[in-house]
């Protein structure tokens, strides 16, 4: 074969093919330069490959959608020709037609150009960035169930009475401090529990780094327990078990990591890779442990910050005051953040007039993972709403603007969330398939039974993960989790609380209930029979040969074909074969009859053949088919 017949072939011309060639290195002096088969295939792969990276690197951004026209001038082409490009795919547009952005796209590639969209000011804000990326603290938020000891532990290392300002002892708010040790900076969440950790997840917020689980001695693995390690665990952070109140006389140390040991966080004395370690938060003891697991576990996730961009950080809490007005504390993720900037927080914003720490002193730059406090916002922003800082007042409102409209878009409509009817629409291909499920039931009997069944149901294409499981009502808690993880909650024997059942509306969470066992392990093998990829069946239907190629200026390419076996249908899935070779693989876009479109032309009787490919021979086959598909069962 000659260089000109390979580039006839590749519908590229002889020069710009030697060039290419050229590029990647291949001996080829002209046109006329003969190469074996095998060399042939290599060189198309290699062009094949080079123009991907072309196209990849000839990036234009747009503003989807966009018309023929300005798509025509981004391309620097003619309208008129890509109206023909449309039009022979049997599109039909108006050159102030506006594209969607699959098929701008799509025109785009062909004449080699990655189109983008053009990224918002928003996002450019975000995108923006320096090289002095640093070191940073861990964000380390306490997680457990009510008087563990979460706030008596932070209230030992920092000092200060913080318990005695609660009312009754209990946390009644989120708190944010930063703590400088001599080994190294910590910044410590102490929250409610694990609602307003997972609340700030659901709200785009991953602002924790570790994951401290409080546990007593004494009393050991509750309910709360189980459901914030699961908010930990749903989190993907790291686990630190911290086992409190080992100075009691009850204390029983080996309960708690049995226990642990159940919900598959194995100590690493017990042979597992959880780290647990013994504390008393009256006594001290085991505190400086704890802290140096702290720094170890940040060293080992290597966490780091660009300290030079505009400042980015997350609402910790939102609150009134009557003298000062709308206060947030806030969490700087990125950035440095100064005191006079204009910053834009949830749907709120303002120029920043006074910073105060957690001490009440008054700061004038905040670093990444410090929290502060600021003034100057004309709102009160919500727990896990981000801060970003933006140049002027100017862009504050337009971006302020756009948020309080998203968000009025999002009442207007319906949240939707995962649903077992449409689980198969949901899993795209090459993605793990999995069906996640809050499971909660009567009583631990029933609990570990339902458990039991679900795990029996055969199939090793698609995982069943029960993210949270537990005795007793359907509550907030797993709603909210759900939001989070896009689960399913299913009851068996268990009723759904009013609250939980309004919030589960709202935000669009499927919740079943049942009271046969039965019924509710068809309900999960059916929606999981509905994940599995189901077989696509080709059934041959006719084969037509081409005789003769013709260029129609309207039109595109149109074979004229002679119809050997069976019957071509318009729109059936074909393939075009050369040789032994299947050179294009789509679908009959145009069939006619002489001048006459066709739904179907029969064997021994002659057609023309639109398949949107201009590189069509005479003497190539169109094999059409039929597909079947046919679902899989487990």
């Amino acid at each position: 074969m000659r260089i000109y017949e390979l580039a006839k072939q590749l519908g590229v011309d002889s020069k710009e093919l030697i060039k290419k060639l050229k590029a990647l290195n291949f001996p080829v002096k002209n046109h006329m330069s003969v190469i074996d088969k095998d060399t042939a295939e290599i060189i198309k792969h290699e062009v094949e490959e080079l123009d991907k990276k072309e196209i990849e690197e000839n990036v234009i951004e747009v503003d989807f959608p966009i018309t023929i026209k300005d798509l025509a001038t981004k391309l620097g082409r003619k309208p008129s020709q890509l109206l023909s490009d449309l039009f022979k795919k049997g599109k039909m547009f108006t050159i102030n037609q506006n594209l969607d952005k699959k098929t701008a796209q799509g025109i785009a590639y062909e004449y080699k150009v990655n189109l983008k969209a053009k990224p918002t000011q928003e996002e450019q804000i975000l995108q923006a960035g320096s090289k002095n990326v640093k070191k940073r603290a861990p964000i380390v938020t306490l997680m457990g169930h009510i008087d563990h000891g979460k706030t008596s532990i932070l209230d030992y290392i920092r000092k200060s009475k913080l318990t005695n300002q609660e009312t009754g002892g209990i946390t009644q708010h989120i708190g944010a401090y930063q703590l400088n040790l001599s080994k190294g900076k910590i910044s410590f969440l102490d929250t409610p529990g694990h609602e307003t950790f997972t609340q700030m997840r659901a709200r785009g917020a991953s602002i924790t780094d570790i994951v401290i689980i409080v546990i007593a001695a004494d009393d050991g693995i509750k309910p709360q327990t189980i459901e914030a390690i699961d908010h930990a665990k749903a989190a993907d952070v790291p686990i630190i078990v911290a086992i409190n109140k080992i100075d009691k006389a009850n204390a029983n140390v080996d309960m708690v990591k049995q226990g642990l040991s159940k919900h598959d966080l194995v100590p690493e004395d017990w042979g597992g890779r959880t780290t647990a370690v013994e504390v008393s938060a009256t006594k001290g003891t085991g505190i400086d442990e704890l802290l140096d697991l702290i720094l170890l576990q940040a060293e080992v996730m290597e966490l780091k910050a660009d300290f030079d961009r505009p400042a980015i950080g997350v609402v910790v809490e939102g609150r009134l005051s009557k003298g000062k007005g709308a206060l947030a504390t806030v969490l700087v993720k990125e950035g440095t953040l100064n005191s006079g900037q204009w910053c834009v927080c949830g749907k709120y914003g303002g120029k920043i007039k006074a910073m105060h720490d957690d001490l009440g002193n008054v700061q004038n730059k905040i670093y990444p993972s410090e929290p502060i406090e600021i003034l100057g916002l004309n709102g009160v922003p919500a727990p896990g709403d981000k801060l970003m800082v933006v140049p002027d007042e100017k862009t504050a409102k337009e971006i302020m603007k756009k948020r309080q409209e998203e968000e009025k878009k999002k009442k207007i409509t319906p949240v939707t969330h995962l649903r077992l009817e449409d689980l198969h629409k949901k899993v795209k291909q090459g993605e793990i398939k999995k069906l996640k499920i809050i499971l909660k039931a009567d009583v631990g009997g029933t609990l570990e039974a339902v458990e039991g069944a679900l795990a029996k149901i055969p199939s090793k294409e698609v995982e069943l993960s029960i993210v949270h499981k537990g005795v007793g009502l359907i509550n907030s808690s797993d709603i909210l989790l759900a939001e989070v993880s896009d689960a399913i909650v299913v009851g068996f024997k268990v009723t759904t609380d009013s609250q939980a059942r309004s919030s589960a509306k709202k935000k669009g969470i499927e919740v079943r209930t049942y009271h046969i066992i039965y019924e509710l392990i068809d309900d999960i093998r059916a929606a999981l029979e509905g994940l599995l990829t189901p077989h696509i069946k080709k059934t041959f239907m006719g084969r037509a040969r081409v005789k003769a190629v013709f260029n129609v200026s309207k039109s595109g390419v149109i074979a004229g074909c002679q119809v050997e076996k069976g019957k071509i249908l318009r729109g059936a899935p074909c393939h075009l074969i050369r040789g032994n070779s299947v050179v294009f693989e789509g679908k009959i876009e145009t069939l006619k009859r002489f001048k006459n479109d066709a739904r179907e032309v029969k064997e021994g009787y002659e057609c023309g053949i639109d398949l949107g490919f201009d590189k069509i021979r005479e003497g190539d086959y169109v094999d059409v088919f039929g597909q079947e598909v046919i679902s899989r069962k487990l």
